[in-house]
């Protein structure tokens, strides 16, 4: 068994709006080993990035308040960590990429200082070795003529290029983790790809864990070990990408695995959804909060919310009825 790299446990976090405080993250657990993948799945606004940007502690501020829980490195605590060590962890133990290149980088700085700037910061280096490893780093993630892109700026490159710019600045310290916020989100479907294909190899190279962001269950299926499936703050359902995939217990997991289009659906047939609407976070139900969606609702799923319940392994589901949606799917 490979040792824990980040565990988290009963995270909660919160923000402050002008109609009052919401909770976007709601007693989330989960843990990573080092060298292996998880994917956090779900749709827009269920707490998938809020969950990446408190582990980092990058929460818009002073809105943003992570008010409990812990998130354990190598164990150290970075929920106590002083904003100096999170400098220090922010890149060297931990890189990320951002959903939006464009946004995620400077764009009155070249590609070259952007870069340099992160060996500067985290190893304390000389400007030559700064300017040779930012070289081949770029090369590294399939950059061409890195020598002539270091002097140019992010408008200059194509979506595909800055996302790899980004990716280059995310690993340029060799993290133990990488977080990948819905890194292909802005790009083709080709250049998807090769960015998904581009962490893979990289992840195999420096042995570093990630986690991978992304509303994309084809995504999920294809680099991740183990899935996390969030719904309106919370864990809908946990374990491995066979317990997800194979035996899904959650009715949300179930539907979001039923609305992929298959090769043997018909042409003119229509795709399965799944009704209504997310709950609002000022609006959130007592109970849990699928059941205003959930076809297999009773009285009782409106009462309290179900915790998450631990099966064999990795699995947990939280619902109530699992065991009776089991039997009446077999």
């Amino acid at each position: 068994m490979e040792a824990t790299l980040l565990r988290v446990s009963n995270l909660i976090t919160e923000f402050d709006t002008d109609e009052g405080r919401v909770r976007a993250v709601d007693d989330v657990s989960f843990t990573i080993d080092a060298g292996e993948t998880l994917g956090i799945v779900g749709e827009s606004g269920c707490g998938k990035s809020v969950t990446a940007l408190s582990i980092m502690r990058l929460l818009p501020q002073p809105m943003g308040h992570i008010m409990g829980g812990e998130v354990v490195l190598n164990g150290e605590d970075l929920t106590r960590a002083n904003a100096a060590r999170m400098e220090q962890i922010r890149g060297g133990n931990i890189g990320m990429v951002f959903q939006e290149p464009m946004t995620a980088l400077n764009p009155v700085h070249t590609i070259g200082r952007q870069l340099t700037e992160v060996l500067y910061l985290h190893k304390k280096t000389t400007k030559q070795a700064a300017l040779r490893e930012a070289m081949e780093m770029l090369d590294r993630v399939g950059i061409p003529s890195p020598d002539l892109r270091m002097w140019e700026y992010p408008h200059q490159l194509s979506g595909g290029m800055r996302q790899r710019v980004v990716i280059a600045m995310a690993l340029a310290c060799r993290p133990s983790l990488l977080i990948a916020d819905e890194p292909t989100t802005a790009l083709d479907v080709t250049i998807q790809a090769q960015i998904l294909e581009l962490i893979k190899e990289l992840q195999f190279q420096m042995g570093m864990a990630v986690i991978l962001i992304t509303h994309d269950l084809g995504v999920i299926a294809e680099t991740s070990n183990s899935v996390v499936v969030m719904y309106a703050g919370r864990v809908a359902e946990q374990g491995t990408v066979y317990d997800i995939f194979e035996r899904p217990r959650h009715p949300y997991t179930q539907g979001l695995l039923a609305s992929i289009p298959r090769l043997e659906t018909e042409p003119k047939s229509k795709l399965p959804i799944i009704p209504g609407m997310v709950p609002g976070l000022m609006d959130l139900p007592p109970g849990c909060r699928f059941e205003n969606r959930c076809p297999y609702r009773i009285d009782a799923c409106s009462k309290r919310p179900p915790r998450l319940e631990k099966m064999k392994g990795l699995h947990g589901v939280s619902c109530i009825r699992w065991r009776e949606i089991l039997i009446g799917n077999a």
